[in-house]
């Protein structure tokens, strides 16, 4: 087993991969936290499907050359992103009913182009497939790059503007009472997501690279309040999902990239959602205990002083004001027996 990942470690390709699949989650989760506190959680998920008939008319115009497919993903993911903008703004719908409106047009559009060029004599081996789940080990060392560079402009655009993005989330107002142009910082961190999306589709899928965006910055979330330390986890959740993802998925060949990657930082999410030290449920549940207990005592303690007659002899007349079932009334009172309560 040791030799087997050994031999997988010796591979430059896959060092590539991991290298640009790390840089991919950590930019994913940086910007899926400011996605995330500005409840646009959906709005990733439309611009991922949306790239779809922008990949296909890429490989329509230039061939299965990456950057023609990334600049139509991209041009594709703004036109969703301003579609979405203008039915929420000039009509009585709501957001997600706009959101879920762009998905489904743009995705049976990419479904429908996909297999006209499948179905032709010079698509039938164009493999754009495997855009739609991903497949890493398909990309080589320029995929890498280009992806690795988008990735980490990204991730430059959101530590350079990470005090403004903050401020516009929380506090829009008096944001533009400073005279920051809110409008062009929102249009920034669209053009972010939009960046993102575009540079993993070939790794993690068009279908699944929202869920990279969200999930970690979800788990980050449950482990702190505070905005600069989410972000860091998040990118750490990010970066650590697309490196097991890749080597897990590169131990059998024939499973895509992008489900075990999500499917990594959903386990981390879980992991979060249930042992989280304040949001996590169990947190949750030994607080709520903890509170019924003191509740309980508390409600032991009135009861006593409600009894008129000498507490030791009155155990029935206690328990009767108490209303407790007798297992329960009898712990409580040997508790007020500890503490000195009765004489």
């Amino acid at each position: 087993m040791i030799q087997d990942w050994l031999s997988l470690l010796g591979s430059p390709n896959l060092r590539w991969v991991l290298l640009g699949t790390m840089f991919l989650g950590m930019a994913s989760g940086i910007v899926g936290s400011f996605v995330l506190l500005r409840k646009e959680s959906l709005v990733g998920e439309a611009m991922s499907h949306a790239a779809l008939p922008g990949v296909c008319l890429g490989f329509l115009v230039a061939g299965r050359e990456l950057p023609a497919l990334m600049i139509g993903a991209a041009v594709f993911g703004l036109i969703s992103l301003w579609g979405i903008r203008v039915i929420h703004r000039h009509s009585k719908l709501k957001q997600d009913t706009a959101i879920g409106l762009i998905l489904s047009v743009f995705f049976g559009l990419g479904i429908v182009l996909l297999t006209m060029i499948t179905n032709s004599s010079a698509g039938n081996k164009s493999g754009l497939d495997s855009y739609i789940f991903g497949q890493a080990a398909s990309m080589v060392s320029s995929d890498v790059w280009m992806m690795s560079s988008m990735a980490i402009l990204v991730t430059a655009a959101a530590l350079l503007f990470f005090k403004e993005w903050k401020l516009v989330i929380f506090d829009p107002l008096f944001a533009g009472g400073l005279g920051w142009k809110t409008k062009t910082l929102n249009s920034v961190l669209s053009l972010s997501i939009v960046l993102i999306v575009t540079a993993g589709i070939q790794a993690v899928g068009i279908i699944l690279m929202s869920a990279l965006i969200i999930t970690p910055a979800i788990a980050a979330r449950y482990w702190t309040d505070r905005l600069g330390i989410m972000v860091i986890l998040a990118a750490v959740i990010g970066a650590f999902s697309g490196v097991s993802g890749t080597l897990l998925s590169a131990v059998d060949g024939g499973i895509p990239t992008g489900p075990v990657v999500v499917l990594t930082a959903t386990a981390i999410f879980i992991l979060s959602f249930l042992f989280a030290p304040k949001r996590g449920k169990l947190a949750q549940v030994l607080a709520h205990r903890q509170f019924r207990r003191r509740w309980k005592k508390q409600q032991a303690l009135k009861a006593l002083d409600s009894v008129q007659d000498a507490p030791g002899s009155n155990y029935e007349s206690w328990q009767k004001a108490l209303g407790a079932k007798n297992n329960e009334a009898k712990k409580l009172w040997n508790w007020l027996k500890k503490n000195r309560y009765l004489t």
